[in-house]
This record gives C-alpha cells, structure tokens and sequence, in this order.
C-alpha cells in the first residue's frame, strides 16, 4: 500500500492508503480527525470542507494522494493555539450553531472567503454553498459580517 505525507494542523502526517482514497476518509477514519463530517460525498453539501494549502476543498472528493507533499487544515487547526480564529469567535459570538453539524464547514469556507474577500459584499456571501439543515443563515451571514469587521 503507498503512504503519503503531508502536513495536517501544522503538524507532519504519513498515512498508507489507496491512492484514490478520498482525504475525507483519511482524516477520519485512520488521523482520527472528526472536524469534517461526512454529509454527501460528492461536493455538494459542503459538510466537510477544509483548506489544501490555503484554498478550499472538499475532503469528500480529494485524493488524498492530491495531498501528499501540502497543507492540509480542517477545523482543529484553525485556531491559533489557545486564540480563536477571528471566524470562530464571530461564530460564537452570534450563537450561529443549532445542531453544530454543518458548522465546521461554514467556518472554514467562510475563512477561505475572508482570506480572498475581506471585505465581502452580500453576493460574496451568497456564494458560499454550504448547505445548513437548521436554516441558520441569517446568523451565519452576520458572523461572517461581524468576522470581516473584526478580522
């Protein structure tokens, strides 16, 4: 079986799986990393979103042989240690979660927006495709104003 290495919340991984394993599984099932969930594996609701090097992905649909040699961050390792992510604390400040299921891949789309987009205007929002099963948007679209004014 081959192994990949590449760095996970700052941190150097190596992993043995099927080239062709999705990163989602990887993070999951052998890194222990339960941030990202699960929610369709095919893209589209978004649950798992994390960054490769920065940008946006799905976990659900990246192989993770696509990570070897990169930087891999889910939801764990976007705080500064002990310092929430301005992301974060916008999140908690607004009390955006309801069931929380969705929530690690709305806060990580909306720092990979943030970090393009600080400023972003409502149809900036409105291209974050993150599906919310509660319909928390209203409160979500706040945080994400109240992380850009704070950010």
């Amino acid at each position: 079986m081959p192994s990949y290495s590449f760095t996970l919340n700052g941190k150097r991984v190596t992993v043995e799986a099927p080239a062709d394993m999705p990163l989602l599984w990887v993070l999951r099932d052998l890194l222990n990393v339960t941030g990202p969930k699960y929610g369709c594996g095919v893209g589209a609701c978004r649950a798992c979103t994390s960054h490769l090097d920065g940008d946006e992905i799905q976990p659900c649909v990246v192989p993770v042989a696509d990570c070897a040699g990169r930087k891999v961050t889910t939801i764990e390792g976007l705080a500064d240690g002990d310092k929430l992510h301005p992301v974060q604390q916008a999140w908690l400040d607004c009390d955006v979660a309801q069931c929380g299921f969705c929530q690690p891949g709305q806060i990580m789309a909306t720092a990979a927006l943030l970090k393009k987009t600080p400023r972003p205007t409502d149809a900036d929002i409105d291209r974050i495709e993150n599906v919310c099963r509660c319909g928390t948007y209203s409160r979500i679209r706040e945080a994400i104003k109240k992380a850009a004014a704070d950010g």
